[in-house]
């Protein structure tokens, strides 16, 4: 079995870029489902809300379906743990984020029966809440719809 759809790279990719350097992507982005957004906080919930709400309103799943939702949520969480370095807290350790992330669903094997799976990658920064005292971090969460 082989890769089709490299959607975590492409998570990460879109995670990365600024708006910018995505203007060079931009052509060979137009087939993928994907939507990207930020959020910065010291509340975790924020930021499941933040990824999970631009995945609804960019029709990346789906408003009432649980499957989706539940498959976004999973993918959300491994990625804030890559992030968090496999502590997924933030506010209740005194640290605060500052990221971009992507969200993107497809058909990453060639074998039609594997069916559509969501990645959902993050970049920017973590560190204690003072200005100039975060470090870079990333993190990418896939789960299978």
């Amino acid at each position: 079995m082989t890769l089709q759809t490299p959607i975590g790279k492409y998570a990460i990719l879109l995670a990365s870029l600024d708006e910018a350097e995505l203007e060079l992507f931009k052509p060979a982005l137009q087939e993928l489902s994907y939507c990207q957004g930020r959020v910065g906080s010291m509340n975790m919930q924020k930021v499941i809300a933040a990824a999970e709400t631009a995945a609804k309103r960019n029709g990346i799943i789906k408003d009432q379906c649980y499957r989706e939702t539940h498959a976004l949520y999973h993918a959300v969480l491994e990625g804030i743990e890559g992030v968090t370095r496999g502590q997924p807290s933030i506010g209740e350790m005194s640290r605060t984020v500052g990221l971009r992330f992507a969200i993107v669903r497809g058909k990453p094997y060639e074998d039609e029966s594997e069916g559509e799976w969501i990645a959902a990658a993050f970049y920017g920064t973590i560190g204690a809440p003072v200005k100039g005292l975060e470090h870079e971090t990333t993190g990418l969460g896939i789960n299978h719809i």
